[in-house]
């Protein structure tokens, strides 16, 4: 359904309203931890005193002088966050609460806002089998609104996908290391040297937005299914046991790959589903890049 521009102003201020609210009053000092060490310049080293982090001890000066020294950082003013969203066909999809793509945009926008009142500028690129659009990083509530916007309004040119494509554009457009988010299904297999590529140049998380009905098929008869990037329809008996047994093997399979891959790449990454409140695997995802500060 085409939407007015009424309609995008309204869709919009209303996910701004819960979005930034969620940042401010949950996400803003987590995210604040999670990601300050991501932006450290090293300044000197200085003796060690009773209290310091003994992780930050510069061992080749350590013994050098026989006596323990600490590398003083200082943290810059300011990262660059990417948002790395999948707009490809499959997302138009979802059987409760909402859509795959409108839970993508509200954890979206919670970023965003985390982001910017941390003082980080914040891009995106919104990608399907090709870089649909590349918004470059800036400041500012008036640039969040604006991506807020696209990601509400936005019709990509394929339905397709390759996230592959998407993490190479990454590592070639932007020079500087940065934080960047993937966002999407995953309905793709084929990203693991991509994916190792722009992991060594930049910092990754991935969040993986999925439907109830994609983990297990029910049993509601002969049913015709759509798949909108393939372009293709048939139809599916569910009564069938063999059939479900299949369905719900093949999406342990893949998940199964996916946890191995982001383990294997050192990539934090978290499931969220399209029928559950997202805070909790955010903050499960802050605490998990916390930890290995």
């Amino acid at each position: 359904m085409e939407l007015d521009t009424s309609d995008i102003i309204k869709k919009v201020r209303k996910i701004e309203i819960k979005t930034r609210g969620l940042s401010n009053q949950i996400f803003s000092g987590q995210y604040h931890s999670a990601f300050k060490g991501r932006g450290m310049a090293f300044s000197e080293v200085r003796e060690y005193q009773f209290g310091d982090d003994i992780r930050n001890i510069d061992w080749n000066v350590t013994a050098r002088f026989n006596h323990p020294y600490i590398k003083i950082f200082d943290e810059e003013r300011e990262l660059t966050v990417m948002l790395l969203i999948d707009v490809s066909g499959s997302n138009e999809f979802g059987t409760q609460l909402q859509l795959k793509e409108e839970q993508m945009t509200e954890i979206a926008a919670v970023l965003a806002f985390s982001a910017i009142h941390n003082n980080d500028k914040v891009g995106v690129i919104f990608f399907s089998d090709i870089i649909e659009k590349f918004i470059p990083p800036k400041k500012g509530t008036t640039h969040i609104l604006r991506i807020i916007r696209e990601l509400i309004d936005f019709k990509p040119e394929s339905q397709q996908t390759n996230i592959s494509e998407a993490l190479r554009f990454l590592t070639n457009a932007l020079k500087k290391r940065c934080t960047a988010f993937l966002i999407s299904d995953f309905m793709d297999k084929d990203f693991d040297n991509a994916l190792k590529i722009a992991g060594n140049k930049h910092d990754v998380g991935a969040i993986r937005i999925f439907d109830p009905r994609e983990v297990e098929l029910p049993n509601i008869g002969l049913v015709k299914i759509y798949d909108k990037e393939r372009n293709s329809s048939s139809w599916v008996d569910t009564s069938s046991s063999k059939l479900r047994k299949h369905y719900a093997r093949r999406w342990k399979e893949q998940d199964h790959f996916l946890t191995s891959l982001f383990k294997r790449s050192g990539v934090d990454y978290v499931n969220i589903r399209t029928d559950e409140d997202y805070v909790r695997p955010l903050m499960k995802l802050f605490k998990m890049r916390e930890a290995r500060l």
